[in-house]
């Protein structure tokens, strides 16, 4: 009888560390299966989309990681270094730029939404109202410089020279009738707080700062970019990661209809979604 007794404790105590091990293997395949991207992006409103992303991406084996930056420039720094996997803040002219300028290589790997960029007044509440000589506050982010020329220049207010192409068109390119001021560019995450203290009369403001600085782009804006602009901002990445299976799920998610509906829901036209 004590001979049954110990036999099956020695059984019970063989099928528990059985199951332990199974259960460790199941776990260590679970984790081996389990991939971590770390994707640097602006505060507003990238990482606020991406943190939307975690729990779908979770369902597809990615654990996704999200680094916030204040600025143009480190993102790219950091993808370039291998600090990141990809970032998502700029929009193809400025990652040309970019790639011109430091001699890199990073490349698109999926659009994902516009950011309408505005023109913003204190003094005027009609395009009509601007006068001659009016100043207007620009960033010293030369990649937008064609763009702000371009709000301008659809309510007249200025004509580009025939010739030139819009999206590289700078302050020299332009038949400036109007008598427009330019002041000396600014960094762009300085241009709410000279708005602010009404430092011009017109200010080019880049969405994702104007909605930290509290203000809406379709109420507040003087000139608001159309949902046509080819300024779409992209996921980011190093040339050949873009084929990478974990960095198409990231962008297929990012174009998914739960993150559109949120993008909608959560920015009310200031911020709209795009798909490929």
């Amino acid at each position: 009888m004590k001979k049954s007794i110990v036999f099956s404790l020695i059984l019970a105590f063989a099928l528990i560390l059985s199951a332990c091990a199974q259960s460790a293997g199941s776990s260590q395949k679970t984790s081996q299966k389990t991939q971590t991207l770390t994707v640097g992006a602006s505060a507003v409103p990238h990482a606020q989309i991406l943190k939307q992303a975690v729990p779908l991406l979770k369902k597809k084996g990615i654990n996704l990681k999200v680094k916030v930056f204040q600025d143009y420039v480190l993102p790219n720094q950091a993808l370039a270094s291998k600090q990141l996997d990809a970032n998502y803040f700029q929009h193809v002219p400025f990652l040309d730029l970019y790639n011109k300028q430091h001699n890199t290589d990073l490349v698109n790997a999926g659009k994902i939404h516009i950011e309408p960029f505005g023109i913003y007044s204190k003094k005027y509440k009609k395009v009509a109202d601007i006068k001659d000589g009016a100043t207007v506050q620009i960033s010293n982010n030369k990649s937008e410089q064609g763009r702000i020329l371009l709000l301008l220049q659809s309510k007249g207010l200025l004509k580009i020279k025939s010739g030139v192409d819009p999206i590289s068109a700078t302050l020299k390119d332009i038949n400036n009738f109007k008598h427009l001021k330019f002041l000396q560019p600014i960094d762009p995450a300085l241009l709410p707080k000279a708005y602010e203290n009404s430092a011009a009369d017109l200010f080019a403001i880049n969405t994702n700062f104007a909605l930290q600085a509290k203000l809406q782009p379709k109420k507040d804006a003087l000139i608001l970019e159309g949902a046509s602009s080819p300024y779409a901002n992209i996921i980011a990445v190093r040339k050949g990661d873009q084929n990478k299976k974990a960095i198409k799920e990231l962008v297929d998610v990012l174009q998914s209809k739960e993150i559109q509906s949120f993008i909608n829901e959560k920015y009310k036209g200031a911020v709209l979604p795009v798909s490929e």
